[in-house]
């Protein structure tokens, strides 16, 4: 069965450690490769917390310790062999991530999966200079990737598409609804909507039309009460297809379609800002808030996901 199958994964930061984490509350077994042990002590007890709050919101039977003993921590990539799938999540850097995939070919069987955990690489980059490019695909999680349903299943030039169907099958074992891209393309599905949607977003604040909390008021109120329960096309169908046209041929020419990243992006960028993980962002801080604000968003996630189960397409679609 899938669910007792070994997995593999590599990377421990906070990304890797989620999608560990999310592997193991599956039922597997995992072997993480880490490039310094002396990090391991610290990626454990990340997952445990992990574990606590996937078992706080009655998601877990088994108890934190007793799916943790199925974790295995190393540095030593023979510990990976025999593995069918391997999950690499370390910096979105072309030649770390290609260096990864050269030495676990060295151990990994021909028709083992290995998935990279990128945002925007083409996997076609990825895969070049493999002996077996073809078992290479992208996996790109959102965050928190132990809570979310969302994965995106991507398909390089020299891709066998077997084994994106193959890996979204074991996703959806895994809790997740994947997406599979057949071609390869930069940004993927929705990085390529969401920063459409964010240079218009730049467009209308640093040209005066509405205020950084103007902006986010109407999205939320907005694209947040129906995107959970419908993607674009389906709303359209929801809501009336002939409306839509009307409006593209009117608006799609005003949009913005600004090739430079926004001034007031660099400005905030430049002056040190990461958002709550430090306390400096779009909107003012004090740790305690920007703290309070992290743990509202884990909680609003645990939370829309429950929502998006209970409409989800088996929950709606009529049974024949």
């Amino acid at each position: 069965m899938i669910s007792h199958t070994r997995i593999g994964t590599v990377g421990l930061g906070l990304m890797g450690s989620s999608i560990a984490t999310c592997i193991l509350a599956a039922g597997h077994e995992v072997t993480s490769l880490i490039k310094d042990m002396s990090t391991a002590g610290e990626a454990r007890e990340r997952i445990r917390g992990f574990l606590t709050q996937l078992r706080g919101e009655g998601l877990l039977t088994d108890a934190p310790e007793t799916i943790l003993d199925r974790l295995t921590i190393t540095d030593d990539v023979t510990r990976l062999a025999g593995i069918e799938v391997v999950i690499e999540s370390i910096i979105e850097h072309v030649d770390e991530k290609k260096s990864v995939y050269q030495r676990l070919e060295t151990v990994l069987s021909p028709t083992a999966i290995i998935g990279s955990n990128t945002s925007a690489i083409p996997v076609t980059i990825l895969q070049q200079g493999l002996t077996h490019p073809e078992r290479v695909l992208g996996i790109h999680w959102a965050e928190p990737a132990h809570i979310t349903r969302f994965m995106e299943i991507i398909c390089g030039n020299d891709s066998d598409e077997q084994y994106a169907y193959k890996m979204a099958a074991i996703a959806e074992s895994w809790g997740k609804e994947p997406s599979v891209l057949r071609k390869d393309i930069r940004g993927f599905i929705t990085n390529r909507i969401m920063y459409a949607m964010l240079r218009e977003a730049f467009h209308l604040v640093e040209n005066g039309y509405a205020t950084i909390e103007d902006v986010d008021r109407s999205l939320r109120n907005d694209l947040g009460y129906w995107i959970t329960f419908a993607g674009p096309f389906r709303f359209m169908d929801l809501t009336g297809i002939p409306a839509y046209l009307t409006v593209m041929k009117d608006l799609f020419p005003d949009l913005s379609n600004a090739r430079e990243t926004p001034a007031m992006m660099e400005k905030l960028v430049a002056a040190g800002a990461k958002g709550v993980q430090n306390a400096q962002g779009f909107y003012p801080y004090s740790t305690e808030s920007a703290a309070h604000w992290e743990e509202q968003f884990i909680a609003f996630s645990y939370d829309i996901r429950k929502l998006a189960r209970k409409y989800s397409s088996d929950a709606i679609e009529p049974q024949s």
